[in-house]
């Protein structure tokens, strides 16, 4: 009797188990992606790219997580210059992605992933790479692009970083106000949730939203500036200042087109709210045919990896019984990490970074609005997983209870997948240079580096720098 109860309630989990399998590998399944992607992150903190790619776990092309697994890699390919490979990985990325959306339009994709993330965790859902992660994806390509000497495949991309942002715009707001209402009709309030969940609040500060990236619209108007493409230029300076009004380069930037362009009505708005760009007033009038710009990117650190939280929710079953269950969510760390500012001295003049993007709030901000669908799955899936134990329970007894008891546990696992290679915060500094060959002194992180840098007249010289643990490499575009 006992042998054929235990074979039945092996045979039921095998079944629910291999059903979530289908699109998610058994490692995927019962434990968490930042875990997974320890020894990867500390390769990557060494500068060991190609080790860090070699450690990536592989995944199948139909596994959720493919899409992921080709960011990771196209972004390590990257630091480690193989950048046609990079460019490779990412274009299948854009693909999958264009695939994942025509689907969700003709109401195909989710049908399979719903039904196996209700017997086991979000895991077992395709991972749906969100509009921050998307934006760059296209910026890290079109800086493939320029590495390959194909500006008009950047501009392509900056195009596509562009568009991702715009759209969400449209529809932002209405998921969100969509997903809180499905999450109420579950009987949970968001007020009553956010008390037990921890706050989230000093990582994402004063941004609006998870999607607006300043450094992809300061990337895509610096490369605009390159074809001469003035006017596009200038929207996209207004846009990344709109976001990061602070930031002295985008007011300079900002001023100085608009001079250029004689937009005669954003100058007598900009005198009020931009003092200390008016110093400049007169730079593009006295531009120097011996001259060109310098313009440093840097990016500081690696994004930090969601974290699994539990926390109780009262949750009301199938036969309308109220309960408490503990669940498992992903959450982010409530802190941000400092970064020096890169510091520059040229002829006895001394230049340092600013802040263009800070790309873990756009993270801790996308989680947040993502929360109330995030917990209505895990509603509906305690309440699913809580039927079968009674069932099991009923035809098993106490064998069949604890069966589905132990699998419920073992699966209550948070989603924890995130682009976790990109870098945690991104600079800008700008600085004008007479042409030829120079040797600059940097500071980056209490390290000196020397840089060397060609300035061509009225050209731009991108430095594309990475400061990654003690690990600092650059790389130069002509613009």
């Amino acid at each position: 009797m006992h042998k054929s109860l235990i074979k039945n309630c092996l045979l039921m989990l095998a079944i629910t188990t291999l059903s979530a399998c289908s699109t998610t590998s058994f490692t995927d399944l019962f434990s968490n992606y930042n875990q997974q992607m320890n020894d990867v992150k500390q390769a990557q903190q060494q500068g060991n790219f190609q080790q860090a790619i070699s450690l990536i776990p592989s995944r199948s092309r139909n596994n959720g997580s493919y899409n992921l697994s080709l960011l990771e890699k196209a972004r390590l390919e990257y630091l480690a210059n193989n950048n046609k490979q990079s460019q490779e990985d990412f274009t299948e990325v854009y693909h999958l992605v264009q695939q994942a959306q025509l689907a969700a339009k003709i109401e195909l994709s989710r049908g399979v992933e719903n039904v196996a993330a209700v017997i086991s965790n979000d895991n077992a859902i395709r991972y749906d790479i969100p509009l921050y992660e998307q934006s760059m994806l296209h910026s890290y390509q079109a800086l493939n692009y320029l590495a390959l000497q194909d500006l008009s495949g950047a501009l392509v991309e900056v195009r596509r970083a562009n568009l991702v942002q715009e759209q969400a715009l449209t529809t932002n707001a209405k998921s969100i106000h969509s997903a809180q209402a499905k999450m109420a009709e579950q009987g949970l309030n968001m007020a009553e949730f956010s008390r037990q969940y921890p706050t989230m609040d000093n990582t994402i500060g004063n941004i609006k939203n998870g999607f607006q990236n300043a450094y992809t619209f300061y990337l895509s108007a610096l490369l605009y500036e390159a074809v001469e493409q003035s006017n596009d230029a200038y929207i996209d300076y207004k846009k990344a200042l709109e976001i990061y009004p602070d930031n002295s380069y985008l007011q300079q930037d900002v001023w100085r087109l608009a001079n250029t362009l004689y937009m005669n009505s954003d100058i007598a708005l900009f005198k009020a709210s931009l003092p200390q760009a008016i110093t400049i007033k007169n730079e593009h009038k006295n531009k120097s045919a011996n001259q060109g710009q310098v313009i440093f990117i840097v990016e500081n650190g690696i994004i930090a990896a969601k974290q699994e939280i539990a926390i109780n929710l009262p949750i009301f079953t199938s036969r309308n019984n109220m309960r408490f269950y503990s669940v498992a969510l992903p959450s982010y760390q409530n802190n941000l990490k400092t970064y020096s500012p890169l510091r520059v001295n040229y002829q006895s003049k001394h230049y340092q970074s600013e802040e263009v993007v800070r790309l873990q709030s756009l993270a801790a901000k996308q989680l947040k609005d993502q929360l109330p669908s995030i917990v209505t799955r895990q509603v509906v899936r305690l309440v699913a997983k809580e039927e079968i134990r009674q069932q099991l329970e009923r035809k098993g007894g106490d064998i069949g209870n604890i069966f589905t008891s132990i699998y419920n546990i073992a699966t209550e696992k948070a989603d924890t997948r995130s682009w976790s290679t990109l870098p945690d915060s991104i600079h800008i500094l700008k600085l004008s240079l007479p042409v030829g060959e120079h040797q600059l002194m940097l500071n980056m992180n209490g390290t000196n580096q020397q840089v060397k840098v060609s300035v061509r007249p009225n050209k731009t010289t991108l430095v594309k720098l990475a400061s990654i643990g003690t690990y600092n490499q650059y790389q130069t575009y002509n613009l």
